[in-house]
């Protein structure tokens, strides 16, 4: 097992995330967005100028993008778009991977289909999805490249129904689990008023296609109205428990950070920290923690 995490969470530009990578002593960055000599954007967008930069700096520091957290099919994208988008953010995205030597990268199946109301349309234009995912799992898979599908705001991400009914339809897809996206997502499962959806029901429904793991924590407000981020095991995403299973399990893939939180509120009697890296880095000492616990009493038993 190995730790990683968006270290674009802890600053835009690629020194900061160097920084705080070394800082914890991990030698993986789940890459996302990155900032470089005043050139910003999606690892798979940034010039080809900027991209060699960002080679060059990650190999002299030793460090090693293990997952791209793409873009691809997120929730900025349409179903109803061109596919040629997708098609060119994959072909953007696989030589520049083969020249990391990463072999995952995140995707997701596209933004949820609206009525003008603001609610689900009732077509959600499934079997476009299905083949468009087919698609991209095939160029992927011929490069060498692992796609693994996050349940985020997507078709996917809607209930642990839709992502077994896509698995079912895309032959080899695996799964990146994030613990807290459940947790601020209604479930389609259920009739109105669908309650957000609960983090252990959903991963234990699809655990058999996980491969891999992004650790988010946090609850809804009393209201319900706002999400809430926290350090991990201290919300509803069940991340103890998750993370004891997986273990149980023999896990020993990748366990990526992503703590979306700008300042503690859980402790009074802890300073406030607002500083995004400092933050970043306590995420990750905490995670580890986690870990050697849930470990420690998996080999008591």
């Amino acid at each position: 097992m190995y730790m990683t995490g968006f270290a674009d969470e802890a600053g835009k530009d690629l020194a900061t995330q160097m920084r705080v990578t070394r800082e914890l002593g991990w030698h993986n960055i789940e890459a996302r967005n990155v900032e470089i000599d005043g050139e910003s954007g999606n690892l798979h967008d940034i010039s080809d100028k900027a991209f060699a930069k960002v080679v060059e700096q990650l190999g002299e520091a030793g460090l090693s993008v293990n997952c791209f957290g793409s873009a691809i099919g997120n929730y900025k994208h349409e179903i109803d778009d061109p596919f040629d988008i997708t098609l060119e953010e994959v072909r953007r995205c696989i030589p520049r991977m083969q020249r990391l030597g990463s072999k995952m990268v995140r995707m997701m199946s596209y933004a949820v289909r609206k009525r003008d109301d603001g609610a689900d349309h009732d077509d959600q234009m499934d079997e476009e999805r299905f083949r468009r995912l087919r698609e991209i799992l095939r160029m992927f898979t011929d490069a060498g490249v692992v796609p693994v599908h996050e349940n985020c705001m997507n078709y996917g991400g809607m209930s642990w129904k839709h992502t077994l009914r896509m698995i079912e339809n895309v032959p080899g897809l695996k799964l990146v689990f994030d613990t807290g996206n459940p947790v601020f997502t209604n479930d389609r499962n259920r009739p109105a008023p669908q309650p957000k959806q609960s983090a252990w029901e959903f991963y234990e429904q699809v655990r058999e296609h996980v491969a891999y793991i992004h650790i988010k924590d946090g609850r809804m407000t009393p209201d319900r109205d706002k999400p809430i981020y926290c350090y991990p095991g201290e919300g509803d995403g069940e991340v103890r428990r998750i993370m004891a299973d997986m273990l149980a399990r023999g896990y020993d893939g990748g366990v990526s950070i992503e703590p979306h939180m700008a300042a503690v509120h859980h402790d009074p009697n802890e300073p406030r920290k607002t500083n995004a890296a400092e933050i970043y880095i306590e995420y990750g000492r905490r995670m580890e923690r986690l870990i050697a616990e849930l470990k420690a009493a998996g080999s008591a038993q």
